[in-house]
C-alpha cells in the first residue's frame, strides 16, 4: 500500500515515502525541541499539496512515487482554537504557506468540552457569550473524550490527523477521567487507524509526563519521534530519534542512521544532516 507523506521532504525520502498507512505515531519531545514544529509542517504541507501546488513544489518538491496523500487533513486541539494555531503556525513557517494550506486543514477546538467543568471562566475559551435559552437548546456539553472519539469516528478515514496534546488529556486526569481512560483511548486510536488507514500525529510533552505515562503511550503508538536538545559548546541544536517505528525502523538500521539534526526554516521543520553508526 501507499505511505502516506509526514510532509517533511528530506524524512519522506529516506523513509520511502512516509508513514505505513494506520500509523499512530507520538511525537514526544522537550519544550520547544521540534515536536510541535514538526505537527505543524506536517498538517500544512500535506494541505498545501492541494490548495497550491507550485508553492508546494517550492517548498517541498516531488512526492515518492511509493507516497499518496492524504484524503483529508484534520487538526484537533483540546486547549486552542483556529486563530491561535494559525498564528502558532506562521511563526514556524513562511506566511504564504500558512494562508494557502489553512482552508484545506479542517480545525476541531474542544476547548468547551475540556473546560466546561473547570473553574476556567466560560467566556475565556468561548468566542462568543451563549444566553441561557441557548445553554437550554444546547444542553451539556459531551465528555471530551466522547466527543474526541466521535469526531475521529466520521473523519479519520484515509487521513492525517494532528492531535494536539495529549499532555492535556495527562494533565485532565481527576477523580471524574482516570489515567486508564486515557490510556485506553489511545490504545483504541491505534486499532482504528489501522481500520481507517488514517496517518495520526499525537502531541506529547515529556517534561510534563512521568516515564510510566511515557511508556503506556509509546505502547499503545506505532512509532515514537523523539525530539530534544543537544549542547555542544556554546551552541544548542535541535535534535530527533526514532525510538521506535514497527516497519520502518529496519530501514533506517539498515542504513546505520541513529539520529537526525534538524532545523526550522521558512518552510517549516526540517532535517538538517543524518548522523550515522561510524
Amino acid at each position: 500500500m501507499s505511505s502516506l507523506p509526514f510532509g517533511v521532504a528530506r524524512l519522506d525520502s529516506i523513509l520511502g515515502g512516509g508513514a505505513p498507512p494506520g500509523s499512530v505515531v507520538l511525537l514526544a519531545g522537550e519544550s520547544g525541541a521540534g515536536a510541535r514544529e514538526f505537527c505543524y509542517t506536517s498538517a500544512a504541507m500535506n494541505a498545501l499539496a492541494r490548495a497550491d501546488e507550485e508553492l508546494f513544489d517550492l517548498y517541498y518538491g516531488d512526492i515518492d512515487p511509493g507516497a499518496e496523500l492524504p484524503e483529508s487533513v484534520h487538526y484537533i486541539s483540546f486547549t486552542a482554537d483556529t486563530g491561535a494555531i494559525t498564528r502558532e503556525m506562521e511563526y514556524t513557517m513562511a506566511d504564504e504557506i500558512v494562508d494557502a494550506a489553512v482552508d484545506e486543514i479542517s480545525f476541531r477546538d474542544l476547548s468547551p468540552e475540556y473546560f466546561q467543568l473547570s473553574p476556567v471562566p466560560r467566556d475565556w475559551y468561548e468566542t462568543e457569550t451563549t444566553s441561557i435559552t441557548e445553554l437550554g437548546d444546547r444542553g451539556e456539553y459531551e465528555d471530551v473524550l466522547t466527543a474526541f472519539g466521535d469526531y475521529l469516528s466520521e473523519h479519520g478515514r484515509g487521513s492525517l490527523v494532528c492531535i494536539d496534546s495529549v499532555t492535556d488529556l495527562v494533565s485532565m486526569v481527576s477523580d471524574d477521567t482516570e489515567w486508564s481512560d486515557v490510556a485506553m483511548v489511545m490504545k483504541g486510536l491505534k486499532k482504528a487507524a489501522y481500520e481507517w488507514d488514517a496517518l495520526v500525529l499525537v502531541l506529547v510533552n515529556v517534561d510534563s509526563i512521568s516515564d510510566r505515562e511515557f511508556g503506556t503511550l509509546m505502547d499503545a503508538a506505532g512509532g515514537t519521534f523523539q525530539f530534544s536538545w543537544e549542547s555542544g559548546g556554546s551552541q544548542r541544536a535541535r535534535t530527533m530519534f526514532v525510538r521506535e517505528f514497527r516497519g520502518v525502523l529496519s530501514r533506517l538500521e539498515a542504513e546505520n542512521i541513529v539520529r537526525f539534526e534538524t532545523e526550522i526554516h521558512e518552510g517549516g521543520f526540517d532535517i538538517s544532516d543524518v548522523r550515522k553508526i561510524r
